[in-house]
């Protein structure tokens, strides 16, 4: 598919023209990014979809259960699965309904077995198997986001050469070394579990600020998020240069574990070694390793660590001068989706958005509901980046934003372009 993309209601001629928006956008005083699944999976991770499509393989049983009690429907249980549910919000339902099959269930015990009613036998048998479909997904979902299992296990962690996270360090690089002087360091939010962002930070020496601060206990401490790093040898604007990254894990993260109700992140290798556990007996284990959005949770420790998360999240985009890219979002959560739209409202606030999904065509019915809505505002502050996989993807992210030395250059392309575009609007007429 050729290279498509659009800026409200106009379409950009080629990656040029986009090279140059993007240069500007990088000068703006904030800048982020939102990432989704399909960022992860030049490293091995899973889209929704690929995900979707392994839990139908593999645990067909359970997916037929999940059809036979309602929490599906027919498409999404299909071999090919054309229709993909919403996976966060289906274990939020199988969450409540554990709950309270568990709770009516309550009074049996082992010893009353054999003394069952065949209701009591039926409830019984219900609750041991809603337990049993829901470990199957939880695994399902750990294993599309373990990435390559050697980072898991090297004593030096990702080396700096690692193929899979190329794309995932040259982002980072571009955006800290685009900060002028004075301006706050890039912010990056994910809905991903993986690590492929902090290994990727890591493998290039740079720090990432999590919200969690300590040593050998590190706890989630929102104030770390109002820190910054300097380099106390610089001179010049050298001193106000951009040493770190904000990273919020808007869903949680494999290296985060629950323990006396606060959120703590344990090692890449002690988190290893529990989600061997894990997946090698789900029901057994327990999940324990990963803190995912459920109800029957959210109002305690888990509801204060997500809930902080997304309020910076808003609070990121409604700053003045602001641009957010996304890129491998599918638009599938529609809490993250009101925020963006809400933020709209901000009038400086700058959204470039890379799908795989678009063709040019804004009201293709094969997007996404909520990036249809996007761009019906034709709002000259959204550019729509499509194309399928050669355009659309993190590696082309990757090749598009421009290298801070070349500013002055990108510049000049950016008015050759914009002369180029008067002279051809000059000619039409």
């Amino acid at each position: 598919m050729p290279f498509v993309a659009i800026r409200g209601a106009s379409r950009l001629t080629d990656e040029l023209e986009l090279q140059a928006h993007l240069a500007s956008l990088l000068r703006l005083e904030n800048v982020g990014l939102l990432l989704g699944a399909g960022a992860s999976v030049d490293a091995g991770g899973h889209t929704m979809a690929a995900l979707w499509r392994n839990f139908v393989g593999q645990c067909a049983d359970e997916a037929a259960w999940l059809l036979a009690n309602g929490f599906l429907d027919a498409p999404e249980v299909r071999p090919d699965a054309p229709v993909v549910p919403n996976i966060e919000r289906l274990i939020d339902r199988l969450e409540i309904a554990l709950s309270e099959w568990a709770r009516e269930t309550a009074r049996i015990n082992d010893d009353e077995l054999l003394g069952l009613t065949p209701d009591e036998q039926k409830q019984v048998n219900a609750l041991n198997t809603l337990k049993k479909v829901r470990a199957a997904l939880d695994g399902v979902v750990v294993e599309a986001a373990l990435l390559q299992e050697v980072w898991w296990t090297s004593p030096s962690g990702v080396e700096s050469d690692e193929v899979g996270l190329a794309s995932q360090r040259t982002i980072l690089q571009k955006l800290v070394s685009a900060r002028q002087p004075g301006q706050s360091s890039p912010w990056v939010f994910t809905t991903n579990y993986d690590l492929a962002i902090e290994w990727a930070a890591e493998s290039i020496d740079l720090q990432v600020s999590n919200g969690f601060l300590g040593i050998h206990n590190r706890r989630f401490s929102p104030q770390s998020f109002d820190l910054g790093f300097r380099n106390t040898q610089a001179r010049g604007e050298a001193r106000f240069g951009v040493y770190n990254i904000y990273l919020a894990k808007l869903h949680g993260s494999l290296t985060w574990r629950e323990e006396r109700g606060e959120v703590f992140e344990i090692p890449a290798s002690l988190a290893h070694q529990r989600i061997k556990a894990f997946l090698a007996d789900p029901e057994g284990s327990g999940l324990g390793l990963m803190v995912m959005p459920r109800a029957a949770k959210y109002m305690d420790t888990v509801g204060y660590v997500l809930g902080e998360l997304f309020r910076r999240f808003a609070e990121f985009m409604s700053k003045p001068q602001t641009c957010l890219i996304l890129c491998g979002y599918g638009f599938g959560d529609e809490h993250i989706n009101r925020l963006i739209r809400s933020a709209l409202l901000n009038p400086t606030l700058q959204l470039v958005i890379y799908s795989s999904g678009f063709n040019g065509d804004p009201a293709a019915a094969e997007l996404p509901s909520a990036l249809r809505k996007l761009l019906s505002l034709n709002n000259p502050r959204v550019t729509v980046v499509g194309g399928g996989g050669a355009h659309a993807y993190i590696d082309s992210l990757a090749r598009n934003l421009p290298d801070p030395l070349l500013y002055d250059d990108e510049m000049r392309r950016l008015a050759e372009t914009l002369k180029r575009m008067q002279q051809n609007a000059g000619d039409a007429e």
